[in-house]
């Protein structure tokens, strides 16, 4: 058993896309997320001949496509828990064409349903309500994720980023809920300050439902610029044999793209070497 780096591509915004999977590759990355506002406005504005070429350089440059995230960056005014029934109707819609650009894009893809903004309750509904809405919207998607092969993973976040979806805790208790395959969850040390467990124990409590790690330091930072205890995190990772990617996310670019992902994967395989010895 041994961990598998991937990073998310929008660090790499303004590059080529080959020459990017190129760098990632040469810095010892495996995999590549990519937020789709990266390509697109809109999925359908990635036509199949574009998604046959994306596919193409990732697997050419010898990188595997892992999956998506940033979900509703754009079109902009997305909501899929507003009590507007066509604007949630047309954000799902955005969901499902989601669903397909994954699955066109790699076999086995996941797409990191964060979304903060897109999520929270508003026009006057309860977060009880935004919540039944959230959860009802994913349960509508299951049997086409499914269908596709691809696994649509709802991250909990802080409370100072949304009020839908808080902890672990709650996700899980979402996945169990809708009780479909290609509904889980996913880890994510930036977001998961307000978590009262520690960190390690949280990911062995729900390990069964976890299909992705994302690493980064609390601040938003990339590993290895603040003091995140990330070898706790993968020696029980490791003991638990974790078979999915770990995968970086920074939120700060100003080292610039190559630097951070060097740095990172540095960083991240000394800690993991520290891990695996225990």
């Amino acid at each position: 058993m041994r961990f598998r780096h991937a990073i998310c591509n929008e660090a790499f915004d303004k590059w080529d896309f080959a020459d990017a999977c190129r760098v990632m590759k040469r810095l010892g990355y495996e995999g590549i997320e990519i937020a789709p506002f990266t390509l697109a406005e809109k999925p359908q504005e990635v036509t199949p001949a574009r998604r046959r070429e994306l596919k193409d350089i990732m697997q050419s440059e010898g990188l595997a496509f892992v999956g998506l995230h940033w979900l509703m960056v754009s079109p902009k005014g997305l909501h899929v828990t507003t009590p507007n029934d066509e604007l949630r109707h047309k954000s799902w819609q955005h969901i499902r064409e989601l669903i397909d650009l994954c699955a066109d894009l790699g076999e086995n893809g996941i797409m990191v349903f964060g979304s903060p903004k897109q999520r929270s309750s508003e026009g006057g509904l309860s977060v009880q309500d935004a919540t039944k809405h959230y959860v009802e919207g994913l349960r509508s998607v299951a049997e086409q994720a499914q269908q596709r092969g691809v696994k649509i993973l709802i991250e909990a976040l802080p409370r100072e980023q949304t009020d839908v979806v808080l902890t672990l805790d709650e996700a899980v208790e979402h996945v169990q809920s809708i009780g479909s395959p290609a509904i889980q969850t996913m880890f994510d040390t930036h977001n998961a300050v307000d978590e009262v467990e520690p960190h390690a124990d949280l990911v062995e409590k729900h390990f069964k439902w976890i299909r992705h790690v994302h690493v980064n330091e609390v601040d938003g930072r990339h590993p290895g610029t603040g003091k995140y205890d990330f070898t706790s995190i993968f020696q029980r990772l490791h003991r638990l044999n974790y078979q999915g990617w770990v995968s970086m996310e920074a939120f700060d670019f100003t080292p610039g793209a190559e630097t951070l992902a060097r740095e990172s994967i540095q960083y991240l395989s000394r800690r993991i070497e520290e891990a695996v010895r225990v």
